[in-house]
């Protein structure tokens, strides 16, 4: 099995770690073998073609994939050295540390500080909750821009505003990791300019996953990079993704290990 840890990480600066994991729903493998460990404070992109397992994976680690019935995970999937998985681990738990944005904007039907707000309140946060909101959405660099109508709809802003919004949401209940499925691909090029200069900034706080099939993103948001592939596997029932490289993502793309991350990332792929 290739070794799909980066370099230059230590044990101390883990966050998340997959170890031999295969994914299933039903009896049908959707995604085999997967080790990877996740680093601090550091940008990590998933790539790879369409159906190779990248939002299956992220969507591991936060007890996601829970929510349909016939999904169960084999191998070990760990936080800070906890197993994610244990029986005593309590799913909603995990979601507040590790938070999660999805492909399109999804504010709440409610104001746009009851947006930020309503996390904190069911989580019985006793702080300062206006503090709170303007932090939030300070940190998510949407303040200025909606301080004057916190009253109003979270859907009167624009699809970029939007996603903000729903990144300042994710992080007012103060999780550890943002994980982000296709963040920027209902968005304008300069809604995603500013979506990705946000991600930089946000891991002086939080570290951050993010899936995308937008390969410049990658270059220029992460600081690691894995490549997901798939194929077709006699009686599988399907194609099965698996982790083909994980490394710098300045190595992935100038100087990748794997012909077939080669191929992908100069676009000769399939």
């Amino acid at each position: 099995m290739v070794d799909t840890s980066p370099m230059n990480t230590t044990a101390t600066d883990v966050v998340l770690r997959a170890k031999d994991c295969d994914i299933y729903y039903g009896s049908y493998k959707a995604v085999r073998d997967v080790s990877i460990d996740i680093p601090k404070n550091k940008v990590t992109a998933f790539i790879g073609p369409s159906g190779c397992g990248k939002s299956t994976v992220l969507r591991c680690f936060n007890r996601l994939n829970d929510l349909i019935e016939s999904f169960h995970l084999e191998g070990k999937m760990t936080y800070h050295g906890q197993d994610l998985y244990a029986p005593d681990v309590d799913p909603v738990e995990v979601r507040r540390r590790i938070g999660m944005v999805f492909q399109k904007p999804n504010p709440f039907p409610k104001t746009i500080y009851d947006n930020i707000a309503y996390g904190p309140r069911i989580n019985n946060f006793k702080g300062d909750l206006d503090e709170l909101v303007e932090t939030s959405l300070r940190r998510a660099a949407l303040w200025d821009e909606v301080k004057d109508k916190l009253q109003e709809s979270g859907f009167s802003l624009s699809g970029g505003q939007q996603q903000r919004l729903c990144i300042a949401r994710t992080i007012a209940v103060q999780p550890e990791v943002v994980l982000m499925d296709e963040p920027c691909s209902a968005l304008d090029p300069i809604s995603t300019l500013k979506v990705e200069e946000l991600m930089k900034e946000l891991t002086q706080d939080y570290t951050i996953i993010i899936v995308t099939h937008n390969m410049q993103q990658a270059t220029r948001v992460a600081d690691f990079t894995a490549f997901y592939n798939a194929q077709v596997v006699e009686g599988a029932g399907g194609k099965v993704g698996y982790l083909a490289e994980f490394d710098t993502t300045e190595k992935i793309f100038s100087d990748p290990a794997m012909e077939e991350t080669r191929d992908y990332v100069t676009g000769r792929f399939g």
